[in-house]
């Protein structure tokens, strides 16, 4: 069993760029998140412009980095799926301020899947070692192909837990949807079965439920009561 969970606004209870850029750089930022959000530009195009506009050391951006807020409910959730179930992080966000927040937070290492953030003066620029060319998604990476990948080894279906547009994709080969944000509007529109929640104290109190013993046999969400 394999779960996919997005960071941002998902495990952190904001959406780290969006606070970043709001601390760092020109207000104008919003106005090429609109053109994303009204599909003018790919997601890819709005990171590469939205990121130029950030103007901060490297001090401020990893104090900032390690105050990320993330949603303490996750830790008990994450002790529970990992005793039976593959888990990663995987985002269209930034690498490094992931793997910040969550070392600043004391939590176990989780691997991660999302764009490489580089440092430069007064300021970071973002690679994509993760995208896919022919991701229908536009996302700067690909948590498709992320998931068919790491599903080879792990037995059983794929979970997705995410919020929003870069979640969108995948949550239509995901065999178990857990949406918040967007992502629920997203799921509605195209029939896609889903748990709607607020923190992942809710998520952790619908897999309790489940039967493992079943879903170890690679039995789809048919067999599982959804919200």
């Amino acid at each position: 069993m394999l779960f996919i969970v997005d960071f941002d606004g998902t495990i952190s209870v904001k959406d780290t760029i969006d606070a970043m850029l709001e601390k760092f750089a020109d207000p104008s930022w919003q106005d090429i998140e609109q053109e994303w959000l009204d599909g003018k530009i790919t997601a890819v195009e709005c990171m590469a412009r939205q990121i130029d506009m950030v103007k901060a050391d490297h001090m401020a951006l990893e104090n900032f980095f390690r105050g990320i807020q993330l949603d303490a409910s996750f830790l008990p959730f994450y002790k529970h799926a990992t005793q039976f179930a593959k888990l990663v992080i995987a985002s269209d966000g930034l690498d490094h301020a992931i793997k910040v927040a969550m070392r600043n937070t004391g939590w176990p290492e989780i691997p991660v899947y999302s764009n490489h953030l580089n440092f430069v003066p007064q300021g970071i620029k973002i690679t994509y070692p993760l995208r896919k060319d022919d991701c229908t998604g536009g996302n700067g990476m690909c948590k498709c192909a992320v998931a068919r990948s790491l599903s080879l080894d792990a037995l059983g279906p794929i979970v997705l837990i995410g919020d929003g547009k870069s979640d969108a994709c995948i949550s239509g080969m995901a065999d178990i949807v857990f949406a918040k944000g967007s992502l629920i509007k997203h799921c509605e529109r195209n029939q896609i079965k889903h748990h709607k929640f607020q923190t992942f104290a809710d998520v952790l109190a619908i897999i309790k439920q489940w039967p493992i013993e079943k879903l170890w046999l690679n039995e789809k969400q048919s067999s599982i009561k959804l919200a």
